[in-house]
Order: structure tokens, then sequence, then C-alpha cells
């Protein structure tokens, strides 16, 4: 559970409420909120993917029923639904399309199969951007009218909301930031989509590994190589445990990582001049509440004061994430309370 997570009462709570569902390749997340985005309930189910979609459909419309029964709550007063999904999707039809990490989940109408087995409409969002509307609604970027969330993880999800509105695309697959090209070079970085040159090839945790094999292996000296050799696993979180006893190669990699995600920072600075960039994810290295996490953050700021229009790079607000892995369920909810609101 996140640090951030505070229960109110139902008694404190206001009406409307929410259901959010953060699907993720592990676990499903599922929270109640009121309609200020203060959370009543939570519980986690396994996702149980070789079990299939319907499946878990199905027990996320159960899970759905139990949050609300934990925060006092019959189905009925549930107002609306909210579920973020990884992608490939439609997100007007409802459809997952072809989910990477969710094998034999193709071509599925998730939407609607929850919808029926919770019994309540459901909005649809790719979970990246429900991250995204989460932080914009009751986290970090409240402040802001516009925004762009990056979560470093495995890959690179980023969620841009501008207005309330969380973009998505003619086709679903706006805001695919992890994937803007920072090199167009013969030789550039291949990401794991087998499109060469992407940010998520240079700056995401699995770029961050390759990176450090490489130099590893090119005779680079580390304290990496003794923690190796006793059997440690290479990751990010070693980089950082040994960065932060004073290795130079894992401190040099973990910046130069920074130095790329400046770089995409940019990018989407002159494209859309957001108000603020959040870092969330796995991989922020302690964030504001460690010293690695601090130096990761100003090494962007540094790249974007070097690379991006004067005035945009003095007002930009570029900060970490605060809701953790509440963000995806809270921001799934959100969502579904803008849906609502259409309606009434």
């Amino acid at each position: 559970m996140s640090k951030t997570r505070h229960f109110i009462s139902l008694e404190e709570a206001q009406a409307p409420f929410f259901v959010g569902l953060d699907l993720g390749g592990t676990n499903i997340k599922v929270g109640v909120v009121d309609d200020l985005g203060r959370p009543l309930s939570w519980l986690s189910i396994p996702t149980q993917v070789d079990r299939g979609p319907e499946d878990a459909a199905g027990r996320m419309g159960a899970a759905v029923k139990q949050a609300a029964a934990d925060a006092g709550l019959t189905p009925s007063a549930i107002a609306r639904v909210g579920l973020g999904s990884p992608g490939t999707m439609d997100i007007p039809a409802g459809m997952l399309i072809q989910p990477v990490n969710f094998k034999g989940w193709e071509n599925f109408p998730i939407r609607g199969r929850v919808s029926h087995y919770c019994g309540l409409p459901v909005a649809f969002a790719n979970d990246a951007a429900a991250a995204a509307y989460g932080e914009y609604w009751v986290g970090s970027g409240r402040e802001f009218r516009s925004m762009v969330l990056f979560t470093l993880g495995t890959g690179i999800g980023c969620g841009i909301i501008i207005g309330d509105l969380s973009i998505y695309g003619e086709n679903s697959h706006g805001a695919e930031c992890g994937h803007i090209v920072i090199n167009d070079s013969d030789d550039a970085r291949v990401c794991g989509c087998g499109q060469p040159g992407h940010l998520e090839a240079y700056a995401s945790a699995t770029a961050l590994i390759k990176r450090t094999e490489e130099a590893l292996e090119a005779g680079r000296a580390s304290s990496l190589c003794e923690r190796l050799a006793a059997g440690a696993e290479l990751t990010p979180k070693l980089l950082a445990a040994e960065a932060e006893a004073g290795d130079e190669l894992s401190l040099q990699m973990i910046l130069e990582t920074a130095r790329y995600l400046g770089v995409g920072v940019v990018n989407l600075m002159h494209t859309i001049d957001p108000n603020g960039v959040l870092l969330g994810g796995a991989m922020t290295f302690g964030g504001n509440d460690t010293e690695l996490g601090r130096r990761f953050l100003a090494r962007i700021k540094e790249e974007v004061d070097r690379r991006a229009f004067a005035l945009l790079a003095e007002r930009i607000v570029i900060d970490y994430a605060s809701l953790g892995g509440d963000a995806g369920y809270i921001g799934a909810a959100g969502i579904a309370r803008v849906e609502h609101l259409k309606t009434v």
C-alpha cells in the first residue's frame, strides 16, 4: 500500500462515489473514491493472465462489489467504474487489441464484460493516462491546468492531461511518449517495440540495465562486478545502492538516464507547453526523499535548461509524482467521474 494512502469514513465522504480498477500484469488494484478523489476502501486481486480475460473480467466485477461493500456502500451507490488497462487498445470501442504482456487477451471487449459482471457503466482508459489523471486530480499535478506524467519502469508509459481532458488520439495511441524519437542515427538503440531511437530504448529500466551491461563488458571498473559475482541481480535498485555507496559507473549510468529523459521532456514542452512534468513509476531512485533521487531530478532539469526555450525552462515545474501505486486506480475513478458528469 502506498504511504500516501489515507482512508476516509463514509460519514466524511462526499457523494457520488466511483470505483477505479488498475489492471496490471501481476495484480489488479481496486478502490472506491468519493467525489473529491479521497479513498474509502482498497483491495488487490491477482490478475492471473493465463486464466484469460473473461475470468479476469468476472473477478474484476466481483472486486468492484467487494470494494463497495468494504466502504459501506451498496453497488447501486456507485455512479460509475473506471478501468485503466495496458494497451494496445481501442478506447471508444472498449476493446483490448494486442496487449503485449497479456497473451490470449487479444481483441477482447473488456469494458463491456467488466460492466456486465459489476452491473455498472464503465469508463475505459490507458493505464498511464489513468495514472496521469490521478496525479492531475488529487496528486502532484492538482495545481496544474495541463501536465505530462512519465511512468518509469520496464518501459516508459506516459499520460497527457490538458484542461481536464486525457489525450488519447485518433487511434487510442496518443501520449505514447516513451516512443518519441531521440536518436535518428543509423546505429540508434532499438526499442522493445522493434523501432530504433525511441526514448524507451535509452531511459527505461530495461535500457539502463542494458547500457550498464555493455559498460561492464567493455571492462569498466565498478563495485557492481563484485556484487554480481556474489549472485546479485543487476537491477536499478542495485545500481542505486552502489551509486549511493560511491560507485562511479552506477552513478554515471543513472545520471545518463536522466539526461535522456531531459531530452524527452523538452520534446513534450515544445509540443504542448504544459504547466508541469511529473515522474512516477518504479524507477525514481527514492524521489525527493533521497540524495540520489534529487540528483536524478536535477540532471533532468539541467538538460531541460540547456535545450528548451528559455521562457519554458524558467516556468516549467518538473517534479516527482506523489500518489505512488495508487495513482492508477484513483485516476481511473477520476476518469469515470468525468464521464459521469457528462450525463448529469
